[in-house]
């Protein structure tokens, strides 16, 4: 599975952005597909995830705020935010696992596979 993402970009405090990771081998119906980020000097956290029957989570920080979501016939993976804040600035990544496994329902970083990364800065 190859992830590609993009979307980010540099906005003000207030503003939205969509993410958007296409996937090669699309494996949306059996895999559990997330968005994680890494700010500088903190390590990787989930922000979101949605698994193969489309139950979502999302961490406490953006709960409200950003929305995760799928589109299987296009092979594409999304993330609007929305209400963005200084906070929220760092790479995110896509990332997919094998599906209804503990890491992707408590959003732990050890996924399989991984996209290079979009910048997502807000100010």
């Amino acid at each position: 599975v190859q992830l590609v993402e993009s979307g980010g970009g540099s906005v003000q405090a207030g503003g939205s952005l969509r993410l958007s990771c296409a996937a090669s081998a699309y494996s949306g119906s059996t895999y559990c597909m997330g968005w994680f980020r890494q700010a500088p000097g903190k390590e990787r956290e989930g922000v979101a995830v949605i698994d193969s029957d489309g139950s979502t989570r999302y961490a406490d920080s953006v709960k409200g705020r950003f929305t995760i979501s799928k589109d299987n016939a296009k092979n594409t993976l999304y993330l609007q935010m929305n209400s963005l804040k200084p906070e929220d600035t760092a790479l995110y990544y896509c990332a997919a696992d094998p599906s209804f496994l503990e890491r992707c329902r408590v959003m732990r970083a050890e996924f399989i596979y991984w996209g290079q990364g979009t910048q997502v800065t807000v100010s």
